[in-house]
């Protein structure tokens, strides 16, 4: 016999059913929008123009990453304002865009530290998603310059200060900061001139302009091959594999050793689920042997890191260079 009360009872039990249906809906409709948004193109910003190191690797990085995605991969060059102004206008992206920035050093640890309005907070407006690679700086002097090691150097300059100029890709960039180094760490007086990048540094340096340049060494290291200007020191901790005849500063006499890197960022705004999968691709990418061997082409060191031994490696090198660079008491 049926009563209003069970017929209550069976409806409830319906809506209850129905209830449960439309959820599990919803959350494939979710789940099906996340994988539409990670199937979408995927853009990387380059605070710089083609042609440079940071560009190389987003391009090197992104045809593998197009080929596991499925979808093209498009690097956008950004440039101005020594890479800050991508930042600027990366941090702002919606959230269901696909942006990874690719930036290095200077955007993410000096800038930051060194612009009263920087117009971006790089560890509230970026998540660190992988990094990629690391690079060497190297000291390189003049063809006309009568030196052949760093000891000779530092004493020509001592003996020269009007003439001890050493010039950088960028003012305010971590050679700059590097040339700090190394001439407090030799008690030399230095005056840094910064260029317009790396191509008008090394014309002004092979035609004698400026007697001594500090830049990443994939960008000296041909012309020292060539034999149009010499290297005198190496930055890192041991010898590089791509240059190994020359010393590093420890080796040459001065107790330096500093290098930089290229690291992959999200815009905060992104889901956290679309970083954490965009994470173990690029892992991936650097762990195949086509990738590494592209890297070494182009004379850059490939790094296979995760998510979290990335944000581990940002936290130490910003507490290693953050007294470097406020010590110095550079204003922009």
């Amino acid at each position: 016999m049926t009563t209003p009360f069970s017929s209550a009872r069976r409806l409830t039990r319906r809506m209850a059913g129905l209830a449960a249906v439309a959820g599990l809906f919803a959350i494939g409709m979710n789940s099906v929008q996340a994988q539409a948004q990670l199937d979408s193109p995927l853009r990387i910003v380059v605070g710089y123009a083609p042609g440079g190191a940071t560009d190389r690797v987003a391009r090197i990085v992104g045809d593998k990453l197009a080929a596991k995605l499925g979808v093209p991969v498009v690097v956008d060059n950004k440039p101005g304002a020594g890479g800050r102004l991508a930042a600027q206008q990366v941090k702002t992206t919606p959230a269901n865009q696909n942006v990874l920035m690719l930036a290095n050093p200077a955007v993410m640890v000096v800038a930051p530290l060194v612009f009263k309005d920087n117009g971006y907070d790089a560890e509230r407006d970026f998540v660190p998603v992988s990094h990629v690679n690391d690079y060497d700086f190297a000291l390189a002097v003049s063809p006309t310059l009568p030196v052949r090691e760093l000891s000779h150097l530092l004493a020509w300059m001592r003996a020269n200060p009007n003439q001890a100029n050493v010039g950088v890709p960028a003012t305010g960039s971590l050679p700059h900061f590097f040339a700090l180094m190394v001439g407090e760490k030799a008690k030399v007086q230095t005056q840094v001139i910064g260029y317009r990048g790396s191509a008008p540094l090394l014309n002004d340096l092979l035609g004698g302009q400026v007697p001594v340049a500090i830049d990443t060494s994939d960008v000296v290291l041909p012309q020292h091959e060539a034999g149009k200007l010499r290297i005198l020191a190496l930055s890192g901790a041991q010898r590089s594999p791509f240059a190994p005849t020359i010393p590093t500063f420890k080796e040459a006499g001065l107790d330096l050793a500093a290098t930089g890197w290229n690291t992959f960022f999200a815009p905060a705004t992104m889901p956290r689920d679309k970083v954490e999968k965009l994470a173990r691709l690029i892992h991936e990418v650097m762990q195949d042997p086509d990738t590494t061997r592209r890297f070494k082409d182009s004379l850059m060191t490939p790094v296979v890191s995760t998510q979290a031994q990335t944000t581990a490696m940002l936290k130490a090198y910003r507490a290693q260079w953050a007294p470097v660079v406020q010590k110095s008491g550079y204003q922009p």
